[in-house]
């Protein structure tokens, strides 16, 4: 699992050094082919972190290695992936623009053509759950619904999902991004203009099956 742990550790100080969490704050997991979860410590400085420190569980939360106190947003984590096999990274930031939407209760719309791309459905806010409960977890996968591949914690901040740790960055950054623009958008007193869903879907084929190097 080293290769996993590593890459965990390397994810926190990317968080950090992007700027979309503060501290200890947010949480990161990836899956293995076995289905073992690798996860964050619950409060330690990302920057701190070793290999001994990141929790490996079971997908059932059976603690396999490790002897720290695992992310109080396990149950989270866990919950998501149950429920999404297409998930096998995680990345729970507090970027600015998103959790102010989140703070308003308000969802994210596809309304940008990265936007369409790369977040699957719209980012739906969940419901207000405290912290580390059963609670958020459900409200978080309800949220996420089959789709999304992110959703906002009301208050709280985001939930962003990948194939990859890469790829939950990169939903991270576009959904960051996007929240600006909305930002942007609504303080200039304009409306979007929406994108149909047949271009959006005519979208996420060609990112899925023609765009890049093959």
């Amino acid at each position: 699992m080293s290769e996993w742990k590593r890459a965990v550790i390397a994810a926190g100080k990317r968080m950090l050094a992007e700027g979309v969490t503060i501290g200890a704050w947010g949480n990161i997991s990836v899956r293995d082919e076995a289905g073992r979860v690798c996860i964050t410590p619950s409060g330690m400085a990302y920057g701190t972190l070793t290999e001994d420190d990141i929790v490996v569980l079971a997908p059932d939360g059976t603690r396999l290695e490790g002897e720290r106190k695992p992310s109080i947003e396990t149950g989270l984590h866990l919950a998501v992936y149950a429920a999404r096999p297409d998930c096998r990274a995680i990345v729970h930031t507090h970027p600015v623009y998103s959790t102010a939407f989140s703070a308003m209760g308000e969802d994210i719309p596809l309304f940008l053509d990265e936007a369409a791309q790369q977040l699957g459905d719209t980012v739906r806010t969940a419901e207000y759950a405290l912290p580390g409960t059963p609670e958020l977890a459900e409200n978080c996968v309800r949220a996420l619904g089959p789709r999304s591949m992110a959703c906002l914690l009301r208050s709280h901040g985001a939930v962003c999902l990948g194939e990859t740790l890469d790829q939950a960055f990169l939903v991270s950054q576009v959904l960051e991004s996007t929240a600006r623009i909305y930002g942007l958008i609504r303080s200039m007193g304009g409306a979007f203009l929406p994108l149909s869903q047949e271009d959006i879907r005519a979208m996420q084929e060609f990112v899925k099956n023609e765009y890049g190097q093959r």
